[in-house]
């Protein structure tokens, strides 16, 4: 079966005559497919957009509430007894894994609900037969679910504010690095779990069995240095730890680990789950059955 980009080109070919006419009119013929691709892209970038707006008591309140809670509970209740390092308050060095968890969570199930409910109604045929190529399809979606991660982050650091006497920012590029680059690895994930689910109940799977227990043993609530030897070694294995660390970093300077090292886990993570997605929407896998 012939990808978007061949079908343009015998559509090229058929209208100029030839390949020397189509050859002459390459330049201008390449200029309207990126116009195409950047509009198709945008598109699907503004309609997720409006989806997390119009249903924000779904999209952003949620993570508000939720996060209002772990400080009441956890900052101040339970983190008064408590002793983190750098000699910060309990609910300071709790804030950027709050954030960092809410990203998570909400890059990841944006992407998977949005691309789900456009198989569910039959309505991703329509961009299976656009001359959008597939790598912009998925980094669409992927852009969709950076949104609304990036809109949860400020709603939950807002709320981070009110309960924290402050957040100091010791490096503005690692903060950024670290949400970027784990929106991305999330959304693609949940793009990828969207494509294989063939109900609702297989969608939240990864959600409840896998996500939920690496977020809570991923260092949002403590240090690993807090750890007996054995846990420690077995939180190396975790993920999200990475993530949480290089987040909390930019933040604070403290990691558990190496910045360098999560920055470049999470972005192999990122390439390697991209590269998976692109395979899997050539193959049409779960999108064709």
């Amino acid at each position: 079966m012939l990808n978007p980009s061949e079908r343009g080109a015998q559509r090229v070919l058929a209208a100029t005559g030839g390949p020397a006419q189509a050859a002459a009119a390459a330049p201008e013929v390449q200029a309207s497919l990126a116009a195409i691709c950047w509009v198709g892209f945008r598109t699907i970038v503004i309609r997720e957009y409006g989806r997390i707006m119009r249903i924000w008591g779904q999209t952003l309140v949620p993570s508000a509430v939720q996060a209002t809670l772990y400080f009441v509970i956890f900052g101040h209740v339970v983190g008064r007894r408590i002793s983190v390092p750098g000699g910060l308050d309990y609910p300071q060095y709790i804030a950027p894994g709050l954030i960092m968890m809410a990203i998570i969570t909400n890059s990841y199930g944006n992407v998977v609900s949005s691309f789900f409910g456009a198989k569910f109604g039959k309505h991703v045929e329509e961009l299976l037969v656009s001359p959008l190529p597939n790598w912009l399809i998925i980094a669409g979606y992927a852009a969709g679910g950076l949104v609304r991660g990036a809109l949860v982050a400020v709603v939950v650091g807002a709320v981070s504010l009110v309960f924290t006497h402050g957040l100091p920012v010791r490096h503005i590029a690692g903060i950024i690095a670290a949400a970027l680059l784990t929106c991305t690895a999330f959304s693609l994930a949940g793009f990828i779990n969207a494509m294989v689910a063939r109900n609702f109940e297989q969608m939240n799977i990864v959600p409840a069995f896998i996500l939920t227990p690496l977020t809570y043993f991923g260092g949002v609530f403590y240090s690993i240095s807090m750890l007996p030897a054995w846990a420690h070694r077995i939180s190396l294995f975790n993920p999200i730890l990475y993530m949480v660390s290089a987040f909390r970093y930019g933040f604070f300077g403290i990691a558990d680990v190496d910045v360098l090292l999560s920055l470049a886990l999470v972005a192999g993570l990122a390439v390697a789950l991209f590269v998976t997605a692109l395979v899997m929407m050539n193959r049409g896998v779960g999108i064709r059955d």
